[in-house]
């Protein structure tokens, strides 16, 4: 359940940030904006539940890397963006760190 939380933090950080992409070039108040916003305050929800659960040590890098990776997906695969090869290997490494991280026992 605990990881559940960070996925869909991590998922509606995403949207929102592919909303506000999609909005930001228009006019101030625009329904990509408005709902980037919205959605941006869902996960924000889903963030606090997910800080209940985990230490903000692992917590905030988990989450801020995870959402990191997505949103350059979605940026690729949604929205037409490209990559270079080294920006995918950027991926692979933070994706090391993130299970560094994650899978990390305290002492």
């Amino acid at each position: 359940m605990s990881i559940l939380l960070i996925l869909i933090s991590v998922g509606f950080n995403t949207l929102a940030q592919a909303l506000l992409k999609l909005g930001s070039g228009q006019s101030l108040f625009n329904l990509y904006l408005l709902g980037g916003v919205f959605v941006y305050g869902i996960s924000t929800i889903f963030y606090i539940l997910v800080l209940g659960k985990f230490n903000l040590s692992t917590a905030y890098p988990v989450v801020i890397g995870l959402t990191m990776i997505s949103t350059t997906m979605a940026g690729v695969y949604f929205l037409g963006e490209r990559m270079a090869f080294s920006q995918w290997i950027g991926i692979g490494l933070m994706l090391s760190g993130i299970s560094a991280i994650a899978f990390a026992k305290p002492s």
